[in-house]
């Protein structure tokens, strides 16, 4: 029969002690018993006042690139006061904000005013929706069609900004510079024989309306606000084209398709055509044959490597510049460019038709 109190033999060197008996899955230093950790409980706590503005009156506020960095923000009851988040976020509300300047870098979902007025917006995203606003204008990038509801006396212009941060803050929030539906407007709540919404004026400048920020901490964000330099292609959108002639360019995915499409903007709108809507989408073989038609079975390989970026440009002669261009400015890069003036037009509906379906519009 064995003792009770017969002496084990100790342990090698590196082996485990045996637990003491009773305090099995017990913490060894407090006796309690021990909580298992998990990755989630290493993560920084947020506190939602450090990503909300609220009750503010003739201030200059705002978040430098880096500080909000993919979270949901809040402002809400606002009053004169100067607004600026430079950094990427998942969604914005912002609610009950009168006679207020306010910067929204990109945001990866949506973005929805109520219950605004009086108030001036440059504007990245997703998706855009207001709610019972009044007076709001908005230079604005929104990857889908913007929505207004309730609203009126709205205006509209394109996007243009820039801060060294900005395009890759567009790649955070998943967004592409190539993709603004900025003026194609659908209104939930017409009015008979009233128009909820304009276009601002084609000069608008962006910083008569929401100037550079005054506050020390926010001068160092190094803003430019000219067109030239903005990160968004400034397009024309459903302003009223200035020819019948328009051309379509498509660039085809490589290591430098979003500077090789840059450049072609530069070129042609530097000769006096005018950008009317660009577009980056991914497509298929099918799309290809709809779309490119004769030249499609060169193409199709192409696809394969990424989205293709598409580029609208009108203007006398549109087709012939563009073509001229392409021919002497990428000799070693894959361009679709428009045949002839009769097929032109037809092209470009054709891609934009295609591009509007993969994007739900």
């Amino acid at each position: 029969m064995g003792c009770c109190f017969s002496r084990c033999s100790k342990p090698a060197q590196g082996d485990q002690q045996p637990a003491a008996a009773g305090t099995a899955g017990q913490d060894a230093e407090t006796g309690g018993e021990k909580v298992p950790k998990y990755s989630w409980d290493q993560r920084a706590k947020i506190d939602p006042k450090d990503y909300t503005f609220s009750g503010l009156k003739d201030e200059t506020v705002g978040r430098l690139p880096g500080k909000v960095a993919g979270q949901q923000f809040v402002i809400q009851d606002c009053e004169n006061c100067s607004i600026y988040i430079f950094d990427h976020s998942a969604t914005i509300t912002i609610d009950d904000c009168i006679n207020c300047q306010i910067f929204l870098g990109p945001i990866k979902g949506s973005v929805f005013f109520r219950d605004c007025k009086d108030c001036k917006c440059i504007v990245a995203c997703q998706q855009f929706r207001t709610r019972d606003c009044r007076k709001l204008e908005v230079f604005l990038c929104c990857a889908t069609q913007p929505i207004i509801e309730s609203s009126a006396g709205m205006k509209f212009g394109c996007f243009q900004y820039y801060y060294p941060e900005l395009a890759l803050q567009f790649k955070d929030a998943g967004l592409s510079v190539f993709n603004n539906t900025w003026s194609n407007i659908h209104d939930f709540t017409p009015v008979s024989g009233n128009n909820n919404w304009d276009l601002l004026p084609e000069n608008a400048a962006v910083q008569d309306y929401v100037p550079l920020p005054s506050s020390d901490e926010l001068k160092g964000v190094r803003i430019s606000t000219d067109a030239a330099k903005s990160i968004i292609p400034i397009t024309r959108g459903r302003r009223e084209k200035s020819s019948d002639e328009s051309c379509l360019a498509v660039f085809f995915a490589g290591d430098y398709t979003i500077a090789n499409a840059r450049k072609l903007i530069d070129e042609m709108t530097g000769k006096g055509f005018q950008l009317v809507q660009t577009k980056e989408v991914l497509m298929k073989a099918e799309d290809a044959h709809r779309v490119f038609k004769q030249c499609a079975s060169e193409l199709i390989p192409l696809l394969e490597k990424g989205p293709v970026v598409a580029l609208e440009f009108n203007g006398d002669g549109a087709v012939e510049g563009c073509q001229s261009t392409v021919n002497d400015v990428f000799s070693e890069t894959k361009v679709f460019v428009s045949e002839s003036k009769a097929s032109a037009s037809q092209d470009v509906d054709n891609f934009y038709n295609f591009a509007d379906m993969q994007m739900g519009m």
